[in-house]
């Protein structure tokens, strides 16, 4: 019997997430450095390549549960068929997770299946996200952990907390949000933002990733200011059902 077999049952609605139909597309996180692809996220389509918004727009507070179990299992189980050997980023969400070791049965489960390691996993959770009870993302992100897996703080600069987040708690990664990254190699106030995120990061010993890059010379810039870590159009849009590779990459 496991630990979590003995713990209630978590959030409402078809735990296997069956009134859901989406498939997961690809998003590569290169290191720029290494010219190797670091991780790749995965990212919610509707079954015929819909956006992920028309997915979104099905979540209700009643199946969010649901959902984020579906988004998990499929994710998993996605990149294990396609023989995904880098980090795994998996977005989810904190407001829909009422025990933080129940509702990792249904992951845990399909890691076992699917043999895919729990050590290459991240779970990203959004600023945009409103985060209700601060206390219980901390039990959430130290169960994380105490199982192998990573966090981190997606879309950083474009939610409601900010740096009060860090303040409370520590993910392995934050993601600068593109709001901080677009014109960031013209945009002097923008330069400032990022200089002092990467100052916080460094003395919290936590990596960065710039998202949303899209121009080489948002790339320059940043890569001056010490970010080796980045996401976005530039490098590769998100690929449903298949995986890019690290020659497909314009380095």
């Amino acid at each position: 019997m496991t630990e979590c077999e003995n713990l209630p049952p978590c959030g409402g609605g078809c735990a296997d997430g069956s009134e859901f139909s989406f498939v997961m597309a690809f998003q590569p996180v290169v290191d720029i450095d290494a010219r190797r692809i670091y991780a790749y996220e995965a990212l919610v389509r509707g079954s015929n390549g819909e956006s992920a918004a028309s997915v979104l727009a099905q979540v209700t507070e009643a199946n969010r549960y649901a959902f984020d179990q579906a988004c998990r299992v499929t994710a998993i189980r996605t990149a294990a068929r396609l023989g995904l050997d880098r980090r795994l980023n998996i977005n989810f969400l904190p407001n829909a997770v009422y025990h933080p070791e129940a509702c990792l049965r249904l992951t845990l489960a399909a890691a076992h299946e699917h043999a895919f390691p729990l050590d290459l996993i991240t779970f990203e959770f959004t600023e945009d996200e409103k985060i209700i009870d601060r206390d219980h993302l901390k039990s959430i992100i130290r169960t994380y952990h105490r199982h192998g897996f990573q966090t981190a703080l997606d879309d950083f600069g474009a939610g409601y907390a900010g740096l009060s987040l860090l303040a409370d708690f520590q993910p392995d990664t934050i993601k600068i949000d593109r709001c901080l990254v677009a014109n960031v190699d013209i945009d002097r106030p923008r330069q400032a933002v990022v200089a002092g995120l990467l100052k916080t990061a460094k003395m919290l010993g936590i990596s960065v990733v710039a998202e949303g890059v899209e121009r080489r010379e948002e790339l320059t810039a940043l890569r001056d200011m010490g970010i080796r870590l980045f996401q976005g159009f530039l490098f590769a849009r998100p690929v449903i059902s298949r995986l890019i590779r690290d020659d497909d990459i314009n380095w």
